[in-house]
């Protein structure tokens, strides 16, 4: 006969039970959403020769994902996809693995808070503690790279801003992938590529949006959330990359276009029939791979790795 005695649980074991007993029921549709969210990274390959670790990252969890002889002088500080609402430091750690090989350097992979329990500008304050973070742990500003995918290439982009405003010193180089630039949702790409985009949908990014900064008060033209409403001058050398086939492509080419315009050392990675968040094929897709190294070649040669 079985003992269903009461047992003293750590909170780490209570915590994982009930994790678990959500994929059986998800308490939301939500919930469900989240879990089925987290096997995108199967879509990813493991890299060869990186190791992970977790850490603390001035309060907010990162994963390090660190190549075999990367230069450590270096840092790139990655920020993930979903709309601020779902995925993970989790979904993108092997991806960020290819990408730490391709620049040669590790990069560390944050798993902010999440919208609606947590709205803007929380994503952003994680991003900013864990930078601050980086800096106490010795590395020189202009040695970090803020890297991201769509909302987390906004984060790449405005953690920046953010420094700059704070006349604080600002990271080395940005690379902004996919990044969604635009809180008013009305580029004409919504429409022409609404057919090629297999992933994101205009109603998709309207629930994103409202969960994010829904009853913050916060004007979606605001340059705090609207990067093609920002002044963008005196930003570091920033790549912009996106893939042809995404609702997201007008919105990005016109934000590296002001890029440009501000006077920022700029360079663009376009990706023909790319998906948006192409990365997330990191070591299965040749296209992807390709603008991966290309990405990789170019933070080498701006932060000189």
């Amino acid at each position: 006969m079985t003992d269903h005695a009461a047992v003293a649980l750590s909170p780490e074991a209570i915590e994982f039970a009930d994790w678990m007993a959500g994929l059986a029921i998800p308490e939301s549709e939500l919930d469900a959403t989240r879990t089925r969210v987290e096997s995108v990274h199967l879509k990813a390959r493991e890299p060869e020769g990186v190791t992970y670790r977790e850490v603390d990252a001035g309060g907010v969890l990162g994963i390090w994902c660190e190549p075999v002889d990367s230069n450590t002088d270096y840092v790139l500080l990655h920020s993930h996809a979903g709309g601020s609402v779902v995925s993970s430091a989790f979904v993108d750690r092997k991806l960020a693995g290819h990408i730490a090989k391709a620049a040669g350097a590790p990069v560390l992979v944050l798993d902010f808070r999440r919208a609606p329990e947590h709205k803007y500008p929380a994503q952003l304050d994680d991003a900013e503690a864990a930078f601050n973070w980086l800096l106490s742990e010795g590395y020189a500003p202009g040695n970090i790279i803020t890297i991201g995918h769509s909302i987390g290439g906004f984060i790449a982009v405005a953690l920046a801003l953010r420094l700059r405003e704070k006349k604080q010193p600002l990271p080395g180089a940005i690379v902004s992938i996919s990044p969604w630039c635009d809180l008013e949702i009305a580029n004409e790409t919504m429409e022409t590529n609404a057919e090629t985009d297999k992933i994101l949908s205009k109603g998709i990014l309207e629930f994103f949006r409202e969960s994010w900064v829904g009853g913050t008060g916060i004007e979606f033209t605001d340059p705090r959330i609207n990067l093609n409403r920002a002044d963008l001058s005196g930003l570091p050398p920033t790549l912009v990359s996106w893939g042809t086939y995404e609702i997201l492509a007008g919105e990005d080419e016109e934000f590296a276009a002001r890029v440009k315009d501000a006077g920022i050392d700029t360079e663009t990675v376009v990706v023909p029939g790319g998906q948006h968040s192409y990365v997330f094929g990191a070591g299965r897709v040749p296209e992807v791979d390709a603008a991966i190294a290309q990405i990789g070649a170019w933070v080498r040669e701006k932060i000189k790795i």
